[in-house]
């Protein structure tokens, strides 16, 4: 869905994009320098394939997760993220929560339970969200949209630095086939998949910085 000329543009920049591509950092320093809020999109999807797990409910099975998903028990805070009261910002970004992320957000029900959250964190001071279809699906009337993405060869050296683990070796080879497999899924399920909007903006951040990537977007960003 593209917004039109006639649909009122919503104080939203929405940054999507594959798994270790920089959105995350990307946004989240874009949404400081702006004095927006921001959204990690993934984070909701990854605290409830978390969820599931702790309850011992199996990442297809769509009707119970959805309604984990509604009644989700997470607390965001400045530094952390807190789930029934326990800190898990480090649970949440293993391999293995990843691709249950994944695995998950391809359950219509699941996407559904989820929609409205990540909508309601738009307030007046304005929203920087980052995920894989906030300009396609969940804002699509969003001010300023932008894909990241990078070789999967460097988000893999990205994420394994992430993990303080060496860039190559087996650790990075074991990264990189988590990384594609989990590209393939994001890439072919029904739902919403991960493909730039009609009218985003592609920033490929192979070669880029942080700091470059961040500035990229402000200069779209000061354009609009």
């Amino acid at each position: 869905m593209v917004a039109t000329q006639f649909e009122p543009r919503l104080k939203v920049i929405a940054i999507d994009g594959p798994s270790a591509s920089g959105k995350g950092t990307v946004a989240a320093q874009v949404a400081a320098i702006l004095a927006r809020d921001y959204l990690d999109s993934g984070a909701l999807y990854r605290l409830t394939a978390l969820y599931a797990c702790q309850q011992n409910i199996g990442w297809k099975n769509e009707h119970e997760i959805a309604a984990l998903a509604y009644r989700l028990p997470v607390v965001f805070r400045a530094n952390s993220i807190l789930l029934n009261n326990v800190d898990v910002t480090t649970a949440i970004r293993t391999e293995n929560i990843g691709m249950g992320a994944s695995a998950i957000a391809a359950l219509p029900a699941v996407r559904a339970a989820l929609l409205q959250r990540q909508r309601d964190f738009l307030t007046s001071r304005g929203l920087v969200a980052d995920g894989r279809d906030m300009a396609s699906v969940v804002f699509p009337q969003a001010e300023l949209k932008v894909f990241l993405t990078a070789s999967a060869q460097i988000r893999a050296q990205r994420r394994a630095l992430q993990l303080g683990m060496a860039p190559d070796g087996s650790d990075y080879q074991k990264i990189l086939a988590d990384i594609e497999k989990r590209d393939q899924a994001d890439r072919s399920r029904t739902v919403a998949p991960l493909k730039p909007a009609n009218d985003a903006k592609i920033l490929d951040t192979s070669s880029l910085s942080i700091q470059e990537s961040v500035e990229k977007v402000l200069d779209w960003y000061r354009k609009i």
